[in-house]
């Protein structure tokens, strides 16, 4: 007597289960541009690496005699894999099957795959296509009842965002419960076209008297990644995995470990003779900041973050001398790179993903203020601003400003990391202070002015007058900034502060809870 019958067995369902939906629904998926779950696990992760969880799951039809005639599987795959050699939690719905709504899915495989990544403080990469677990109204005749919302195993997925990086990519129609596992993570990206994030759908839409729309006018990546509630979007799903392995070579595997250093190959004292020239000497007139970015940063290694929204302030990850850090900088081509409501809103979310994972924070500083007007006061810009300003104080990391021409205002004063000793550096052209000269003169001077026989040759010699005492090396002199550097020397000076920052952090959680 041996085993053999039921290894067979065992054969035969795999293969079942591997056939997803059939044929003819994996034939569909591909018509519309899209791989199967099977395909994109392939994908993503290092070859040979997937390992399936609970790959039997699902629902059977049997014979009278007891034989399996038929098997439908889980609409939900998961299982532990790499990337780059590093463990992760994998996780996706399979459209083929049910469109990925709950009807024919074992709700324990993506309660067991959440548990796992916060249990095993593992990285965790969700593959969302479809409703996510919601179900459908069919559910209710196909269970003989219908049931009341909770969210079940949502706590693991709350408490993994203070554990393990996780990462969600929307690939396809994606609503409901599927629409929030794609935003309560820290990266997430959708692939333009194909892919849609929504509340609810046309339909119900529809029946809400709300209009007849479209998924794409209701959830194309146009929307959600210029409104923030996507950080990024790719061109394809092979893209979006690459953004996604991209991202997470910058973390550490949980908490409890330091970023990966990598092997740099530019070298650290490397000097850029073109930043000489990148600040005009007109106050008014703007320069792009990502070249400075890239020229201070090891060469490709800058991964923008949320390059839609909240567009006035640019964030992402970089190496500096192979050492991973969060980097951010005002964008002068927007709003002269004036805060607003969404780059603040942006900016709170990555001091957080800074702190969590311990990457020491650059600010390259050119921050006129924050941005007025009635549509600001109507954005209550000064409240988000506040947070990100407290966000800034909270965060648990080495940080360091280099003030590359504007710092003005309250938002301006995020030059500095309250409570905390930081370096700072200025390049010759910095210009700070309550407000800006310009602006304020005619405030100021109104009855000396009023009182001039030439109003504007009096204006003009004001403003030289004052333009002598602006000088960043009076405010050097008063030790009110604490070095005054040669812009080529930029990279060198970071990389440096780099191996001083990385001796100071330490693993662990920070103090307070990711907020997604």
């Amino acid at each position: 007597m041996t085993w053999r019958p039921e290894l067979e067995e065992l054969a035969q369902r795999a293969k079942l289960s591997e056939q997803m939906g059939g044929p003819d629904k994996v034939a569909r998926q591909h018509e519309f541009g899209k791989h199967t779950i099977r395909e994109r696990i392939d994908l993503i992760v290092d070859p040979n690496s997937f390992h399936e969880v609970g790959k039997l799951a699902g629902v059977g039809t049997y014979t009278e005699e007891g034989e399996l005639k038929d098997f439908t599987p889980s609409n939900f795959v998961f299982g532990t894999a790499e990337i780059d050699g590093r463990p992760v939690i994998i996780s996706g719905d399979d459209f083929t099957v049910r469109g990925g709504s709950a009807d024919a899915s074992i709700a324990g495989k993506r309660t067991l795959a959440e548990g796992l990544a916060e249990e095993l403080r593992l990285p965790q990469i969700r593959l969302v296509d479809g409703m996510g677990g919601g179900g459908s109204v069919k559910t209710i005749e196909m269970a003989g009842r219908t049931y009341i919302p909770t969210l079940r195993g949502w706590e693991s997925v709350v408490r993994h965002l203070s554990i393990a990086p996780s990462v969600s990519l929307a690939l396809g129609s994606v609503a409901g419960i599927g629409a929030a596992r794609v935003v309560t993570s820290h990266y997430s990206v959708i692939v333009r076209d194909t892919a849609q994030m929504m509340i609810a759908g046309p339909a119900l839409v529809d029946w809400a008297s709300l209009g007849q729309v479209s998924k794409e006018e209701l959830g194309a990546s146009t929307i959600h990644t210029r409104n923030g509630a996507i950080d990024d979007e790719a061109l394809s799903e092979e893209e979006a995995f690459a953004l996604a392995r991209r991202f997470l070579s910058y973390l550490p595997t949980s908490v409890d470990e330091l970023p990966p250093i990598v092997d740099s190959h530019d070298n650290p004292n490397r000097t850029e003779e073109a930043l000489l020239q990148t600040v005009p000497r007109e106050a008014r007139k703007v320069y792009k900041m990502r070249p400075v970015i890239n020229a201070v940063v090891d060469q490709d290694s800058f991964f923008e973050i949320g390059k839609k929204w909240g567009r006035s302030i640019i964030t992402g990850l970089a190496h500096l001398d192979g050492i991973p850090v969060a980097l951010f900088a005002e964008d002068p081509m927007v709003y002269g790179g004036a805060w607003t409501a969404d780059s603040c809103r942006k900016l709170i979310r990555f001091l957080d993903l800074a702190s969590t994972f311990h990457l020491p924070l650059i600010h390259l500083v050119d921050c006129p203020g924050f941005l007025i007007g009635k549509q600001a006061e109507e954005q209550s810009t000064i409240r988000f601003g506040s947070q990100a300003l407290a966000a800034l104080g909270q965060s648990t990391v080495p940080f360091c400003a280099v003030v590359i021409r504007k710092a003005f205002g309250v938002a301006g004063a995020g030059n500095h990391k309250p409570g905390s000793q930081h370096f700072r550096f200025a390049w010759p052209s910095g210009d700070w202070g309550s407000l800006p000269i310009e602006g304020g003169i005619e405030v100021a001077y109104k009855a000396e002015l009023a009182e001039a026989d030439d109003y504007d040759e009096h204006l003009s010699k004001i403003t030289n007058r004052l333009n002598r005492l602006r000088s960043p090396f009076r405010s050097a002199e008063y030790f009110e900034i604490e070095d005054i550097i040669d812009p080529r020397e930029t990279r060198p000076i970071l990389c440096r502060w780099a191996k001083l920052a990385r001796r100071s952090l330490r693993p662990g959680c920070t103090a307070f809870g990711y907020r997604p």
